[in-house]
């Protein structure tokens, strides 16, 4: 990276991965970079709770693609290595049905397949051509596109064949369905796309690019949790000179001219003002325009915009430490419910709370016993619910009783669950929405929709207020760790051109 950004300084709003990335990229390219963070520890979604000697991280939990995170350390000649270890989960998930029937879904192609021939040498062959396609989008929509800001119609004229060829309009669940007839593997092989808040039945084929990914490089955990990689990034920046103000939410920007320059003058919940060159949004993008910029003149009709498109679903999520350790369990499971599709759709478009869940389980001490007092073990797990603007839900009143569900129903992996907890804590879609200024309280911001991709989801830069860029969750290519380390890529790259 061309260090060109001397003399001149640059704020990043929010500590998530997307932010870290992109501070530590401003910072490696020669701009002195202010990081803000509202809440009193760094890494926004990826915050941490220390009860009774149990570590609880509030997500995200699946570390994949780690080249992303060694190249933030090799733009300064350092390795990721000598500041966190990264331990590789497997089996990467463990598939659980509500009928009993159970799949290892690992990284090893030999033991993959075998387990498919066991229930069908038809879908074995399925399969290996299943692979063979999520290769070419990986290839296309991952290698070539992934760090590519899409900001004029034409960057989208320009790949639309190469997607047309892949059938890009197709849903990941009809792509899969292509290729394999068993029920349970359609599923095994099309929940990904909810990792990243889509619905594999509206999200574009494109993720199954996700599959291979995975495949090509694994599954990984981080030595001491999640927010060890946190701290482990906060640690590199400011070892490079940054600055990280925690506790800092950013109340209001102002625009300042300044000759033919326009200046960024943000104030902080304290009424603390400083003037930056230009500024990084990983705040969600609603609220960023909704309450930061919002003296803008574009600012309402940004918001306008997003108000009309579709957002993820949210989560409820639980964190609980037991007395006694769970073994013979997988670090990362998956337990459907009886309902896939009709799930589904009730989450990202009906307008109440399903009766029933699939639950997504993650219990690090198997991979990381320190995480729990000795002989104990710490679980997290979430179930994917409608968001605050499709289902009114008073969860204040309903949390209690809809955790004591979900704990019954983890019995079946994590027997006598409900009698050896000793501490939990829940976090609601209504906690997304007030702790993290989240649009209505979802969980992975737009949806990725094939119509909210790439030219069609908020750009990393906007058009109209100079000197403002987004990374994050909420602009090109969109959710999950890969995919915000990745928009940092794209916007830090942009504004080193520019």
């Amino acid at each position: 990276m061309v260090a060109d950004g001397k003399g001149k300084n640059a704020a990043v709003i929010g500590s998530g991965f997307g932010g870290l990335a992109a501070a530590i990229r401003l910072q490696s390219a020669g701009y002195q970079t202010v990081l803000y963070e509202a809440r009193d520890k760094p890494g926004g979604r990826a915050y941490v709770y220390h009860d009774h000697g149990y570590t609880f991280d509030a997500g995200p939990t699946v570390v994949t693609a780690p080249h992303v995170l060694e190249e933030l350390f090799e733009l300064t000649d350092r390795k990721l290595e000598d500041y966190v270890e990264l331990l590789e989960v497997g089996p990467m998930y463990r598939l659980i049905w509500s009928d009993g029937d159970r799949f290892d879904y690992v990284r090893d192609a030999d033991k993959m397949l075998a387990q498919i021939e066991q229930r069908s040498a038809e879908d074995a062959e399925g399969y290996k051509r299943f692979f063979e396609y999520s290769e070419k989008v990986f290839n296309k929509g991952y290698t070539d596109l992934v760090d590519m800001p899409f900001l004029r119609f034409s960057d989208m004229l320009k790949v639309t064949p190469d997607l047309m060829k892949l059938r890009a309009e197709r849903s990941v669940y009809s792509t899969v369905c292509k290729y394999i007839k068993d029920d349970h593997l359609r599923q095994a092989m099309s929940f990904h796309s909810l990792l990243v808040g889509g619905n594999p039945f509206q999200t574009s084929s494109i993720y199954t690019l996700i599959h291979f990914l995975e495949r090509q490089w694994g599954v990984y955990f981080p030595k001491g949790g999640t927010h060890a990689l946190v701290m482990a990034l906060i640690k590199l920046f400011e070892e490079l000179g940054g600055e990280v103000r925690l506790s800092s939410p950013i109340k209001s920007a102002k625009l300042v001219a300044n000759g033919s320059q326009t200046i960024h003058e943000l104030t902080d919940g304290s009424g603390v003002s400083q003037e930056f060159d230009l500024v990084v949004s990983n705040a969600d993008v609603h609220h960023t325009y909704d309450k930061i910029y919002s003296q803008h003149p574009i600012a309402k009709k940004r918001v306008k915009k997003l108000e009309k498109m579709d957002w993820s679903m949210s989560l409820f999520v639980l964190h609980f430490g037991t007395d006694i350790e769970y073994k013979d369990v997988a670090h990362h499971t998956i337990l459907f419910g009886p309902r896939y599709k009709e799930l589904l759709d009730e989450i990202f478009k009906g307008n109440q709370l399903p009766d029933d869940f699939s639950l997504y389980l993650h219990v690090p001490t198997v991979t990381d016993p320190d995480l729990a007092p000795e002989g104990c073990s710490a679980g997290y797990v979430l179930a994917p619910v409608p968001h605050l603007g499709r289902a009114n839900v008073n969860w204040e009143e309903i949390a209690d009783e809809y955790a004591d569900k979900i704990i019954q129903a983890l019995e079946v992996e994590l027997p006598d669950l409900s009698k050896h907890i000793v501490t939990k804590r829940h976090f609601t879609p209504t906690m997304f929405r007030d702790e993290l200024a989240a649009f209505e309280g979802s969980a992975f911001s737009v949806a990725p929709k094939l119509t909210q991709s790439a030219y069609f989801r908020p750009h990393n830069k906007d058009a109209k207020i100079p000197g403002l860029y987004f990374v994050g969750a909420g602009t090109h290519p969109g959710a999950g760790l890969p995919g915000v380390i990745n928009s940092a890529k794209a916007t830090v790259n942009l504004i080193l051109r520019e």
